[in-house]
């Protein structure tokens, strides 16, 4: 009996990855210390090409599966993938200078990148449990690597092993979790688990069980509270650069980890993890918020910030309603991009032997770089949600999701500790603009950082102006997958 072909046209951009970042590997071993930029150069290839053939090969205009029901290519997926192209490309441009001042500028630091940023692929693609957790290990292997890459660091060895324990304990409970539903329905497949669930009580005991240790491992993979221990640490710890490509990445593998796993396969048990996602999302904002304004290190404050951003999205997810995954995405896509240049203002004031990564390092910035003291106060105006900036329609789109669900008491917390977190923010750009500065040393970034970074500052803005431009564009492809037949009732 003959099989059916495999249809490999849908993952054409992960199998161009993977062979790329083989081949970079092999050949970086032939390559001499100041010959590493052909390193650098050709991870930036693949990253275009990756989105040359997600545009054009593997874009599609519906759902479509391949490897028996295993991966799934969709609108969603793809902008997805772009996005996390863009952002990947940007944290290598912003991290080349960093990692070549302090001896980090080598070979194996692309290799990781490129597969961590393949196993966010293959999460954001998988259409089976089995495939999502895959993906899961995938990335999580090779960013404990990355939080340890500088040898050097017994700071950075303390993370990268605090990381490591906690994420071996999560992907135990997300396995588990796991188990629980194959036992319950048969199968690993996503549409399958949502046909079978559909079919039977949502209300079994064990079928319960397994979407709440299923909601612990999502809830660590976002940070979310209480399973936010790992942020500060390994955030503080990590090289600045791992700090920015964790800190941005990730999220897009989170935000389509809960989408497929729970808005797609667990649709029927929506009332039981909605009522989970609201505790995490309170319990997130609340904590964040407050304690971020506690902090004296710029890079702890932006791990506490992120854990209340998490809040946010999961706002947009547990609404259960296509408005609210349009919304929850939306928000995510416009973190990535605020995370991004925020991180890569500590890497703009670094130099060799300063991290510039406590808050009085940024006392006097407009004294030293008005340009860049005004990118600096744009990113933060926009992270606190300060209309024109991208950031405040980010949130105003969550919390219209929650009011359309009728949590008016939800949308409420969720307002008020934003006005609680614009403090930090704001705590900043009084520093950059009313502190005499500490440091007058001239700022020795180059050229592409700087020209990257004022690209990124000035997007937060331009895309505050003409919201529409990307809300269109996650509206486009959430309405064009199975989203709308997962809807809460």
């Amino acid at each position: 009996m003959n099989s059916a072909p495999v249809n490999l046209v849908p993952a054409y951009a992960e199998l161009f990855v993977l062979g790329m970042a083989c081949l970079i590997l092999l050949i970086d071993l032939f390559l001499s210390d100041r010959r590493r930029w052909i390193t650098a150069t050709l991870t930036l290839a693949t990253l275009a090409g990756a989105a040359v053939i997600t545009t054009y090969v593997s874009g599609v205009s519906e759902r479509v599966t391949a490897f028996n029901g295993m991966f799934v290519a969709d609108p969603m997926g793809d902008v997805l993938k772009l996005f996390l192209y863009l952002i990947v490309g940007v944290s290598l441009i912003y991290a080349r200078s960093y990692l070549a001042k302090r001896d980090l500028f080598r070979g194996e630091y692309y290799v990781l990148t490129l597969f961590a940023m393949l196993g966010i692929m293959v999460i954001i693609s998988g259409n089976s449990l089995l495939t999502i957790y895959l993906g899961v290990e995938l990335q999580a292997l090779s960013l404990y690597a990355m939080v340890a890459f500088n040898r050097e660091s017994g700071i950075a060895a303390e993370a990268a092993m605090k990381y490591f324990v906690l994420g071996a304990i999560a992907s135990g409970t997300l396995l588990y979790g796991i188990s629980i539903i194959y036992g319950v329905t048969g199968t690993f497949a996503l549409d399958g688990v949502a046909q079978a669930l559909a079919d039977s009580s949502a209300n079994d005991i064990g079928l319960l069980f397994g979407v709440a240790f299923i909601v612990v491992g999502v809830a660590f993979k976002f940070g979310a509270v209480p399973f936010h221990m790992w942020i500060p640490d390994v955030y503080h710890g990590a090289p600045t650069s791992v700090t920015l490509f964790l800190g941005s990445a990730p999220k897009l593998a989170a935000f389509a980890f809960a989408i497929r796993v729970l808005a797609e396969g667990l649709a029927a048990t929506g009332t039981a993890w909605t009522e989970m996602l609201t505790v995490l999302s309170v319990l997130s904002m609340a904590l964040g918020n407050v304690v971020a304004i506690a902090q004296s290190n710029l890079k702890r404050m932006l791990a506490y910030s992120t854990i209340s951003h998490v809040g946010f999205i999961l706002l947009g997810i547990l609404s259960g309603t296509t408005r609210g995954y349009q919304a929850a995405m939306f928000y995510t896509l416009t973190y990535v991009i605020m995370a991004v240049g925020s991180f890569g203002m500590i890497l703009l004031l670094s130099r060799k032997g300063f991290e510039a990564d406590q808050l009085d390092d940024f006392k006097g910035l407009n004294a030293r770089s008005p340009w860049f003291a005004a990118v600096m106060m744009m990113l933060m105006f926009s992270t606190a949600g300060v209309p024109p900036f991208i950031g405040f329609f980010a949130k105003l789109y969550v919390i219209l999701a929650v009011l359309d669900r009728g949590m008016v008491w939800l949308a409420a917390v969720a307002v008020f500790f934003s006005v609680i977190g614009a403090f930090y923010y704001i705590r900043i750009v009084k520093l950059m603009y009313f502190d005499d500065p500490q440091d007058t040393s001239p700022i020795e970034a180059d050229r592409s950082l700087r020209f990257m970074l004022s690209v990124n500052g000035l997007a937060v803005l331009v895309l505050g102006l003409a919201p529409g431009l990307l809300f269109n564009l996650v509206t486009q492809s959430c309405c064009s997958t199975n989203l709308l037949a997962h809807i809460l009732p």
